[in-house]
């Protein structure tokens, strides 16, 4: 502290030397004037001495017969001088200085913590709606009215808090892991299992419901595979009622798929020319500043690159600086070859045949063929597959749950019952 009051102040690196150095120092320390770091040298010293004392050194060099000699100066009062006179630093100064306490009153980087179910997505999107973005004012933040806007928006938030760190705004949350039950009117059980497919049970498999065919049997697409309507008989083997369930079941189903493609036999390709035409730019949030440009090429692609200096990233400010590279290329046209054709299109057969597998469809049989039609080429398979089948279709429950018990007449006589 006591070094920045001298810097403030200013003060001297002096020579001294004459008849009584000795004597003018001992005067200086009765008159209250400072002298430190002083070296000897022979019969020359060097000392500093504060601004101040210095216009007071007059009468005591006339008594001591000494002379005084200023070496160098150092503080504000010579700094500042030599700033005034370089305008363009000076004001590189004060706008560097502005921006700092201008950028230091923003939201520059929001950042979410704590959020497994929520994705960024969804919650920038509700940021946006509550008019919290990068680059608003930090005094236009609620953040009490924005925690509790999380937990009513987000019924699975138990727990939110905000706060403000520097320029960066930190919102972390705690989600609830248990299941969230909501209101909901839920339809009653009852669901047949229907093929959606035509071809041959391969074997049936029922947790829930009433199996309504067998391996070997052919169905069409439509048949009632599982029924989840459960008879309920009596001693009599008569049925007394009937329980509604949602049918469930592996059922596997052999059947046959068909897959088509096709491909140009010409297609366009991208040739690039060499000649390039570079523009910048400057982004501060979601502002950005543009070089006037107008189109450079008829046909051209747009590289784009950016980049943040290390103090605005330590300071969290969104200020980058890009540039657009546009790439001149003309359209080219190409013919496939046969080989060519082959090969693209059996990666298109292989990438369908992977998507099957992964949706644990077993192919047993494949015929494909690969032949010309018109100006494309043309790729037909059929494919003998065992997959899983079963859709859930809802009861109809128009009819009677309990079957009608069949009514007798009774023998009508002339005599009364007595």
């Amino acid at each position: 502290m006591i070094e920045l009051l001298k810097y403030i102040r200013g003060y001297l690196r002096i020579r001294v030397w004459g008849f009584s150095p000795e004597r003018f120092m001992n005067l200086c320390s009765n008159k209250g004037i400072l002298l430190w770091d002083i070296v000897r040298d022979g019969e020359v010293y060097y000392m500093n001495i504060t601004l101040k004392g210095f216009f007071k050194l007059r009468p005591i060099v006339r008594k001591t017969g000494t002379r005084v000699a200023i070496l160098q100066r150092y503080g504000l009062p010579f700094f500042l001088p030599r700033l005034l006179k370089r305008k363009v630093f000076l004001a590189g100064l004060i706008l560097t200085v502005g921006f700092w306490l201008w950028s230091s009153t923003h939201i520059w980087d929001i950042e979410l913590e704590g959020n497994f179910q929520i994705t960024q997505d969804v919650f920038n999107d509700f940021l946006q709606e509550n008019q919290v973005s990068e680059g608003m004012r930090k005094e236009q933040l609620d953040i009490e009215a924005l925690e509790k806007e999380i937990r009513r928006q987000f019924p699975q938030v138990t727990w939110a808090s905000a706060r403000l760190d520097g320029t960066r705004l930190r919102i972390s949350i705690k989600e609830n892991d248990a299941p969230i039950i909501t209101d909901t009117n839920e339809r009653p059980a009852g669901a047949d299992l229907v093929s959606q497919y035509e071809g041959t049970v391969v074997s049936v498999m029922v947790r829930r419901g009433v199996p309504v065919v067998e391996a070997g049997e052919m169905v069409e697409a439509g048949t009632i595979l599982v029924e989840g309507r459960v008879p309920v008989y009596n001693d009599d083997s008569t049925v007394r009622e009937y329980i509604y369930v949602d049918a469930d079941a592996d059922v596997i189903l052999e059947h046959t798929l068909s897959y088509t493609d096709s491909l140009p036999f010409d297609y366009i390709k991208k040739e690039y020319t060499g000649r390039e035409e570079k523009r910048y730019y400057l982004r501060l949030g979601e502002k950005e500043w543009r070089m006037p440009e107008e189109r450079p090429f008829l046909v051209y692609d747009s590289v784009i690159r950016e980049s943040r200096t290390l103090l605005f990233q330590k300071l969290s400010i969104p200020f980058y600086l890009g540039s657009y590279t546009h790439r001149e290329y003309q359209n080219v046209e190409y013919e496939y070859t046969l080989d060519e054709a082959k090969e693209l299109l059996n990666e298109k057969i292989s990438e369908y045949i992977e998507s099957l597998e992964e949706k644990g469809v077993q192919i047993i049989e494949k015929d494909v063929k690969i032949e010309t039609n018109g100006d494309s080429w043309v790729v037909n398979g059929e494919f003998l597959v065992r997959e899983p089948a079963g859709t859930r279709v809802e009861i109809d429950r128009a009819g009677p749950a309990v079957p009608e018990a069949e009514e007798t007449e009774q023998p009508q006589t002339g005599e009364q019952p007595e």
